[in-house]
């Protein structure tokens, strides 16, 4: 799996010109899922993420969680995190997982995201969707399960 986070001030999910979700201060969620990814790597993550301290405390030093500031996540699915852009120019996608199981996998990360005490919107899974977000920082971090 792959989860690109970016610190969000806010940010927010529309489909179809519509308002699907939104958040403010916490977490932007990509993920991408392939289809040799499993639990293991959702539990990996999941951990990862609820206890990464990137926001700052009144030292102004990044010590505190995401919890510890009330914040929350919109998480996003995005198969084109596993784009193979090798030969051509048009990006090929056939390391992206296969929609069913790709789409069981998002709804097992978002659930266990739940699970772990985190407050979570998502986007819909294959939708065209639109994202307006305001990173705070920059501050983005990509993970990758492969690079555990």
């Amino acid at each position: 799996m792959k989860v690109v986070l970016q610190r969000v001030n806010k940010a927010s999910v529309s489909i179809n010109d519509h308002l699907f979700n939104k958040i403010n201060k916490g977490y932007l969620l990509l993920v991408g899922i392939k289809d040799s990814d499993s639990s293991d790597d959702i539990d990996y993550l999941v951990r990862k993420i609820t206890n990464l301290r990137i926001f700052e405390d009144d030292n102004g030093k990044t010590n505190l969680n995401l919890s510890s500031v009330n914040g929350e996540i919109l998480s996003i699915s995005q198969f084109t995190l596993y784009a193979n852009t090798k030969h051509g120019n048009r990006p090929s996608f056939v390391d992206a997982g296969e929609p069913n199981f790709a789409s069981e996998m998002y709804d097992s990360f978002n659930q266990k995201l739940l699970d772990a005490g985190n407050s979570v919107k998502t986007g819909q899974f294959g939708a065209d969707m639109q994202i307006d977000l305001q990173n705070d920082g920059p501050f983005t971090i990509v993970f990758d399960t492969e690079n555990k």
